[in-house]
């Protein structure tokens, strides 16, 4: 685990600690959207010609 993603990961811990169960909600939609965005590149990438 790099220091910036443990940085990350704290924050977020904060954030649902003091704004509750909406900053979850939230959290869980900025989540699938990160993932959704990763899973978008890399078929991106490969139909491009690259790996």
């Amino acid at each position: 685990m790099t220091t910036q993603l443990a940085c990350e990961l704290t924050v977020l811990v904060l954030a649902a600690r003091v704004f509750g169960a909406d900053a979850l909600a939230v959290l869980r939609r900025l989540a699938a959207a990160g993932v959704r965005a990763g899973v978008s590149e890399m078929t991106r990438h490969e139909r491009e010609g690259g790996r």
